[in-house]
C-alpha cells in the first residue's frame, strides 16, 4: 500500500514536490517536524524550508535516510526520490542546437508560469509526462 495514497495532492501547502511528500509522510506517521529534525540530525528550521519550498532538492544521502527512516520500498522510495530529483525551484534549460520552437517555448513558459492555474499546469504536466509508445 502506498503510503501517499491517502493524502490529497496539494493539502499540504507544500512548494516544492520533495517537500509535499516530505509532510505527507511525517502526517502519516504522526511525526512533529521538531522529532523529525532531531532523527535526520538536522534543524527543524531546515526541515521547515524543505517542506515550504524555501530549499531546494536535498541531497541523495539525505533522500535515502529519510526512505531509511520511514522504512519506504518499491514504489514510495521511488516517488520520493522522484519527487526530490523535481524540486530544483531554479533551473535552466539549455535549448541550443534544438529547434527554435523549442527555445521559443521555454521562454514562453518561463515568462508565463506564474499565471498558469491548476487546471492548466495539470495539462501541461499530463502532455509533458506521456511516455512515447513503442
Amino acid at each position: 500500500m502506498c503510503v501517499f495514497a491517502g493524502v490529497k495532492n496539494g493539502d499540504s501547502g507544500s512548494v516544492t514536490p520533495f517537500g509535499e511528500k516530505l509532510r505527507d509522510l511525517r502526517r502519516v506517521q504522526g511525526m512533529k517536524q521538531s522529532d523529525f529534525a532531531e532523527k535526520m540530525g538536522v534543524s527543524a528550521a531546515y526541515v521547515s524550508a524543505l517542506e515550504h519550498g524555501h530549499k531546494g532538492a536535498p541531497s541523495f544521502d539525505f533522500v535515502q535516510k529519510v526512505v531509511q527512516l520511514f522504512g519506504l520500498i518499491w514504489d514510495d522510495a521511488e516517488a520520493l526520490y522522484d519527487a526530490a530529483a523535481l524540486s530544483k525551484p531554479k533551473i535552466s534549460i539549455d535549448t541550443a542546437g534544438l529547434d527554435p520552437k523549442a527555445t521559443r517555448l521555454v521562454n514562453i513558459l518561463s515568462g508565463s508560469i506564474h499565471r498558469l492555474d491548476d487546471r492548466k499546469l495539470n495539462a501541461i504536466l499530463a502532455i509533458l509526462s506521456e511516455r512515447p509508445t513503442r
